[in-house]
């Protein structure tokens, strides 16, 4: 095991460098940038801000720049901001972080439930109720159930705010801070967990179809087994290993932000202000955050290995 992870972890350097090499090169031969968007600026003031900013240097010599900065931990300068890419992320990344780890445990934790007693009970009216369920929220788009949620719990009964992270004019601390805030994630992570249940709901249910019909599951039920046990304990658990692929694309998710969802409920989250680099060509910004994210990535794959063996002794890690 400890040859087998030096290995993958030596395996992610040629990894991470060829995404580097992917994500400078596809911004940086994109035509224009900050300083050409902004039309207040005379040819002068531009030229002078290039030569600041490294712009009027050739493409290759810029890219082994910013490689050195990152290995230095540095991952860049948001000219928007006017500050370290590292801090604008620090100051935003985390909202969206919060709420994606809300979503996150209540979208599995009720898709596993869901899913398992669906197909245990498969053809039945509950069965066929959450089928329609499920197709009815992944056939909603996110903005008109957000809208939706916002004119029901917010506008017409007045349980909710109706967006924003905390409320206007209110300089709570400590404990009241915590609870401000949280009545402000109740939409958006309701939303999102209602977006993300339905194709989960029904990847749990196939799967456990496909477990419940083994060999091993009728040997169980032969054994005299409890229903409880043989369904919970020895198929679950079966049925949970292709989910370990799937949970490990969740880490680079949390940090990435749900940019409709933070648009609709005025969230500060990271991919509001993503798609805000965007329209204004801060490619600095956008360039650090693809990278971080390009580094979860490639780290849970690694930890979905890792995972599979300890999850399944009869997974050898080699």
């Amino acid at each position: 095991m400890r040859h087998y992870v030096i290995k993958r972890l030596l395996y992610l350097i040629p990894t991470l460098i060829g995404a580097s090499i992917l994500i400078f090169f596809l911004y940086s031969l994109v035509p224009g940038n900050f300083i050409d968007a902004d039309p207040n600026l005379t040819a002068e003031r531009k030229a002078e801000l290039s030569a600041l900013y490294g712009f009027d240097q050739p493409t290759f010599i810029r890219y082994f720049i910013w490689m050195g900065n990152l290995f230095q931990g540095d991952l860049g300068y948001s000219l928007q901001f006017q500050r370290p890419v590292s801090e604008v992320l620090g100051n935003y990344i985390w909202s969206s972080f919060i709420v994606a780890v809300a979503s996150l445990f209540l979208t599995w934790g009720i898709a596993v439930v869901i899913g398992v007693v669906s197909a245990t009970k498969q053809y039945s009216f509950f069965d066929g109720f959450v089928t329609f369920l499920v197709f009815a929220a992944m056939a909603t788009p996110s903005f008109f159930l957000g809208l939706i949620v916002i004119k029901l719990f917010a506008v017409d009964l007045g349980w909710l705010p109706a967006g924003g992270m905390t409320s206007s004019g209110m300089n709570y601390s400590g404990w009241a801070r915590i609870k401000d805030i949280l009545e402000h994630m109740i939409l958006p992570v309701l939303v999102l967990t209602m977006l993300g249940i339905g194709g989960l709901t029904r990847y749990f249910r196939t799967n456990m179809l496909e477990v419940i019909k083994q060999d091993f599951v009728r040997t169980a039920r032969a054994k005299g087994l409890k229903e409880k046990v043989v369904i919970y304990k020895h198929a679950l658990r079966n049925a949970l290993l292709p989910a370990i692929t799937l949970f490990a694309f969740e880490l680079p998710a949390l940090f990435s932000g749900a940019i409709i969802i933070e648009q609709i409920f005025n969230w500060p989250g990271i991919g509001a202000i993503y798609m805000q680099a965007f329209s204004v060509r801060d490619y600095p910004l956008l360039m650090g955050f693809t990278m971080f994210i390009a580094l979860l990535t490639v780290i849970s794959n690694l930890l979905a290995d890792l995972l599979y063996g300890v999850a399944d002794p009869r997974v050898r890690v080699k």
